[in-house]
């Protein structure tokens, strides 16, 4: 069986009919993401994005060495 997970930007003054919507249907299973939690998956989607850039040649990486160097 596959599972289809979905993260939805929802405007808050929606988000209370969303959430009682989604947990009505005996099929879905919603819960909802800690601010925290939310930042992580879109900071780390930006990152896939980016790296997927640099794959592509459409965007340029920096060598891990000048990366350390920075810090």
């Amino acid at each position: 069986m596959y599972i289809m997970k979905v993260l939805l930007d929802i405007k808050d003054n929606k988000a209370r009919f969303v959430m009682e919507l989604l947990q009505n249907l005996s099929f879905v299973k919603a819960q909802p993401l800690s601010p925290y939690k939310a930042e992580v998956l879109e900071n780390l989607k930006q990152s896939i994005e980016e790296l997927n850039l640099i794959k592509d040649g459409k965007l340029k990486g920096i060598p891990a060495k000048e990366l350390l160097n920075e810090l």
